[in-house]
C-alpha cells in the first residue's frame, strides 16, 4: 500500500515529467458521485515532503489508520525537503503525471503552485461536507488564526487548514543546558551583557565550544531579532504598533544586531559561519558540549534530550529561558510567534478528474471525528494506553518520541488534532517551561508567514525584492565578519533603498490591506 521512492528514482520521474511538458489546467467536476464512499480500488497518490529531522517512513502507523479509515489505498512518495524546490516546478511542467494529493513542507510553496495547478476547495464543496462543516463551525477568532492565512489572493483556499497544535509545537524560545548551567553555578542571562559574560565564561570553561550556537539567517536574526526591537526582522516585517510595513536592514536595529555578534564572533563565541552552518555540524555541537545557548524552535528541547540520552549522556538536559533583552530602547523580553499551522494537504489539477474527487473525499474524512482520533493518537493498545483515566502514547525502552515512531503531528498527517495530543508528544521537561514560553511570546503572527500577493503586487516583488534580499544578506554577512567596515553601514543602507525597497514594501501594504 505504502511507498517510498528513492532519490534516483525521484530523478527519473521528474526528468519524464519534464519531457511531457504540460501545464496548469482548470478541471471541472460535475459532483457526480459525491456521496460514493473510497473503497480499496480508489487508490490516491500522495506525495509528501520528507524533513532531514523527521525522514518519512513506510512503517508509520498513521499512513495505515488513515488509508483504514478513510477507506482508500495511499500510495505514499516521500521526496526529501532539500530537493524540493527543484523537483516541484518540473513536476507541475506535467500536470497529468501529479500526484492526487501533495503536502508541501511549506506555505510559500502553497502559494507559488496555487497559482499553476492548484484545486481550490471552493470548486470541490460538493466532495468536501465534514471540511464545511468543520469550517463554519468556527468562531470568528479561531477562524482568523486557522482558515484566513490559509487564503490566496484569489480569496479562494488551496491547502488544508490545519487546528490542534496551537502552542505546541512550533513556539520559538530562548533554550540553554540547564545541566551545564547548574553544574558551574552559572544563570541564565537576561540581558544581552549578561549574555556575553557568561558566553565568556563558558569559552574558559569549554575552549573548544562556541557558547551561542543556532543556525540560518533566520534563527541568527529573526528569531532573535525581538531581542532589539519587538517586531523586527532584517528583511521584510510588519510592525503591528506602528501599523507599517519596514525592511529591517535599512535601520539602526540592524546596526546594533551585526555589532553584537560581530563581537561573538570574533572572541569565537559563536560560530563565524553560524547562517550557513549545516544542520549535522550542528546537531554535532549541541550533543558535544561545544554549543549551549541559542534561539530556535521549542520542540529542540525534546529533540536534542532525546538523542543525548540515547548516546549515553543522562544528565543532558535542555530547557528554556526568559529571551534576554538587547541593550537598546526597543529590546523586549519576548520572542517571534511561529505557531501557526503551516502543515496541510494540496489537491493538484491532474485534468483526472475521478483522481481530484477522490483527494477531496480524502481531505473531507480527515476533518471527521473519526479522522481526529485516529490520526492524533491512532489505537488503543498499539499506540496509546490509558492511565488513570487519560491518554498517554506508548513508547519503547529507549522514550522514542511518538512522532518518529509513528509519523503522528509531522507533513502531511493531519488536519484537525486533538489538542491533548499534542500536549501528550511532549514530555515533562518541555511542559515544565510552557508557561514561561507562552509569557514571553509575541502576540502577533508575522503577516510574511501566509501573505500572499495578485499579480500586480507579485510583478513588483519578483522585480526587486531577491536583489534585495540577496544583497542584504551578503552584507549583513560581511559587517558580521569584519569583511565590510560597520563605518560603512550608512552607504549600504543608502543602496538599499535604492534598489526598490519602496516598492517592495508598497507590495506588501497593498497585500495586507486587502486581507487585514
Amino acid at each position: 500500500m505504502k511507498r517510498l521512492i528513492s532519490l534516483t528514482l525521484v530523478a527519473l520521474m521528474l526528468l519524464a515529467l519534464c519531457a511531457c511538458g504540460g501545464g496548469s489546467g482548470s478541471t471541472v467536476l460535475s459532483g457526480e458521485g459525491a456521496d460514493e464512499p473510497l473503497t480499496k480500488d480508489d487508490v490516491i497518490t500522495y506525495m509528501v515532503e520528507s524533513s532531514g529531522s523527521w525522514p518519512v517512513r513506510e512503517d508509520w502507523k498513521v499512513w495505515e489508520y488513515m488509508a483504514e479509515g478513510s477507506g482508500a489505498t495511499l500510495d505514499i512518495i516521500a521526496v526529501p525537503a532539500s530537493d524540493a524546490g527543484t523537483k516541484y516546478p518540473l513536476m507541475f511542467a506535467a500536470r497529468e503525471e501529479l500526484p492526487d494529493l501533495i503536502a508541501f513542507g511549506t506555505a510559500g510553496a502553497h502559494s507559488k503552485y496555487a497559482g499553476e495547478g492548484l484545486v481550490a476547495f471552493e470548486d470541490l464543496e460538493a466532495y468536501m461536507p465534514n471540511y464545511n462543516a468543520w469550517k463554519n463551525s468556527l468562531s470568528e477568532e479561531e477562524y482568523a488564526v486557522a482558515v484566513t492565512p490559509r487564503k490566496r489572493a484569489d480569496g479562494k483556499i488551496y491547502y488544508t487548514p490545519g487546528t490542534g497544535r496551537e502552542g505546541k509545537t512550533r513556539m520559538r524560545a530562548w533554550l540553554y543546558r540547564e545541566d551545564i548551567f547548574k553544574k558551574h553555578n552559572l544563570s541564565a542571562p537576561t540581558t544581552y551583557d549578561e549574555l556575553y559574560d557568561v558566553c565568556k565564561k563558558l569559552k574558559e570553561l569549554y575552549p573548544d565550544s562556541y557558547p551561542f550556537c543556532t543556525r540560518s539567517m533566520s534563527y541568527v536574526f529573526n528569531i532573535a531579532g525581538s531581542s532589539f526591537d519587538k517586531w523586527w526582522e532584517y528583511g521584510v516585517y510588519y510592525d503591528f504598533d506602528d501599523e507599517e510595513w519596514r525592511w529591517g536592514a535599512t535601520e539602526d536595529t540592524a546596526l546594533e544586531v551585526v555589532t553584537f555578534y560581530k563581537k561573538m564572533i570574533d572572541e569565537k563565541l559563536m560560530p563565524a559561519d553560524s547562517v550557513t552552518l549545516n544542520n549535522a555540524t550542528w546537531e554535532e555541537f549541541m550533543l558535544t558540549d561545544k554549543a549551549f545557548i541559542l534561539p530556535h524552535l521549542q520542540l529542540r528541547i525534546d529533540y536534542f534530550n532525546q538523542l543525548a540520552r540515547q548516546n549515553g549522556n543522562t544528565e543532558y538536559k535542555l530547557q528554556a529561558f526568559a529571551p534576554p533583552v538587547a541593550n537598546a530602547e526597543k529590546g523586549v523580553s519576548m520572542i517571534e510567534r511561529g505557531d501557526l499551522e503551516m502543515i496541510g494537504m494540496s489537491i493538484p489539477d491532474t485534468g483526472n478528474a475521478e483522481g481530484i474527487a477522490n483527494a477531496a473525499k480524502f481531505v473531507d474524512w480527515m476533518y471527521t471525528d473519526e479522522a481526529c482520533e485516529l490520526v492524533s493518537w491512532g489505537k488503543e493498545g498499539e499506540t496509546y494506553e490509558v492511565v488513570d483515566g487519560k491518554k498517554k502514547f506508548i513508547t519503547d525502552e529507549n522514550g522514542t518520541l511518538p512522532n518518529t515512531m509513528y509519523g503522528f503531528q509531522l507533513y502531511g498527517t493531519f488536519c484537525r488534532l486533538d489538542p491533548s495530543a499534542a500536549e501528550a508528544m511532549q514530555s515533562e521537561t518541555t511542559l515544565e517551561s510552557e508557561d514561561l514560553i507562552i509569557e514571553h511570546t509575541l502576540p502577533e503572527y508575522p503577516v510574511t508567514l501566509w501573505l500572499d500577493f495578485n499579480d500586480e503586487e507579485q510583478a513588483a516583488i519578483d522585480m526587486y525584492k531577491t536583489g534585495i534580499q540577496t544583497y542584504t544578506e551578503e552584507m549583513l554577512i560581511k559587517f558580521m565578519l569584519g569583511q565590510e567596515p560597520l563605518a560603512s553601514f550608512d552607504k549600504f543602507v543608502e543602496t538599499l533603498n535604492s534598489m526598490g525597497v519602496a516598492e517592495v514594501l508598497a507590495a506588501y501594504e497593498s497585500a495586507y490591506n486587502r486581507v487585514k
